[in-house]
């Protein structure tokens, strides 16, 4: 893996807009993207990562698209998928969509690629949830298949086959990166390993400590298949909110995390987001990046050693945040937080 001290730091969003709680306008929050990624861009920050999803309270249905909206206007920034939701795509779209980005950008695309945790991609493009699982295997056998040969020849289930068919255009970087997403399953943490590609962990709750037998896990199999583990990559994406004070941060965040977690908690059956689940996640253990730019800097530099990250991604995006609130984090994790994290990894 690499070294500590060479850490990415980057930015995921879904890019909500959450009408129902006077949030914005869809074609406002895209502008609001566009100012977010040059930001990002201008404070040196690794990466910008925008999440498929197809739900009215997120305009992120296309990623690469508002990606590539901003090319022209960044030079250094790494602009990647968090995630797409391969299953329910076509991977030689999603192969040239990304390709196309990639030499828009002289080289910094990236494909974060996952099953979904929200399912409304499904009955949209027409699949059936009962093949969940085999649709992400095939589709991502096909998608690896695609961007290591410019002519395939591939035979599934879900899809028609291809006869030495080429795909194009090519993407500047060879192989064009591809990340494997997951929320924390055994099963998926072994795939990623078998088939040497870097992982990430979306750590949302709970203790980040509790993902380091994956980390060993996904390890282990990657070397099993032959894979050198020193030159794997690991991230994980977890929820923060950066300002002057702590106790700025903590007040302000607290009823728009709350808020958030408990409209999506209705859908799925979550207990209630209290006060005191907060304070938790809140806590030097917790999953919660919430604070000034120091205690930020000491829960990354702790979450990076416990789990051997090369990437973290703080996730900052709420429609009922203040956009202010939301670009001075982005500032703040890029001028204050990323110099204390780097130095202090840079001792051991």
């Amino acid at each position: 893996m690499k070294n500590h001290s060479t850490l990415e730091l980057g930015i995921s969003t879904f890019l909500h807009t959450n009408p129902n709680k006077g949030g914005v306008m869809p074609c406002e929050r895209l502008r609001q993207a566009m100012e977010e990624i040059q930001l990002a861009d201008q404070v040196g920050l690794d990466v910008y990562a925008i999440g498929e999803h197809h739900r009215m309270d997120y305009t992120s249905s296309s990623p690469a698209i508002i990606l590539a909206s901003a090319a022209a206007t960044t030079k250094h920034i790494r602009l990647s998928s968090a995630v797409t939701v391969l299953s329910s795509s076509d991977p030689v779209r999603v192969y040239q969509e990304f390709a196309t980005l990639d030499n828009l950008t002289n080289g910094r695309a990236e494909i974060m690629a996952g099953r979904g945790s929200f399912v409304e991609s499904f009955p949209l493009f027409g699949y059936n949830l009962q093949n969940y699982e085999e649709l992400f295997t095939e589709k991502l056998e096909l998608l690896l298949k695609v961007r290591s040969s410019e002519r395939v020849t591939w035979n599934g289930t879900h899809r028609a086959p291809l006869n030495n068919t080429g795909v194009y255009p090519r993407a500047q970087q060879s192989p064009l990166p591809v990340w494997i997403a997951t929320g924390g399953s055994p099963e998926s943490a072994i795939r990623a390993g078998q088939l040497g590609l870097p992982v990430v962990f979306s750590i949302i709750g709970g203790f980040p400590e509790r993902f380091a037998p994956l980390v060993q896990i996904y390890l282990k199999a990657a070397q099993q298949a032959g894979h050198n583990p020193s030159a794997l990559q690991i991230a994980c994406h977890s929820h923060g909110f950066i300002a002057n004070s702590f106790a700025i941060a903590k007040e302000k965040y607290y009823p728009i995390m709350a808020d958030q977690m408990n409209q999506i908690g209705k859908e799925r059956g979550w207990a209630t987001y209290t006060r005191s689940v907060y304070e938790e996640a809140l806590s030097p253990r917790g999953a919660l990046y919430v604070g000034d730019p120091e205690y930020v800097a000491e829960k990354i530099v702790r979450a990076t050693n416990q789990l051997s990250l090369t990437r973290f991604l703080l996730y900052v995006d709420f429609s009922t945040l203040p956009h202010r609130d939301l670009l001075r984090t982005i500032e703040l994790f890029g001028t204050k937080v990323a110099p204390l994290v780097r130095k202090e990894l840079a001792r051991h």
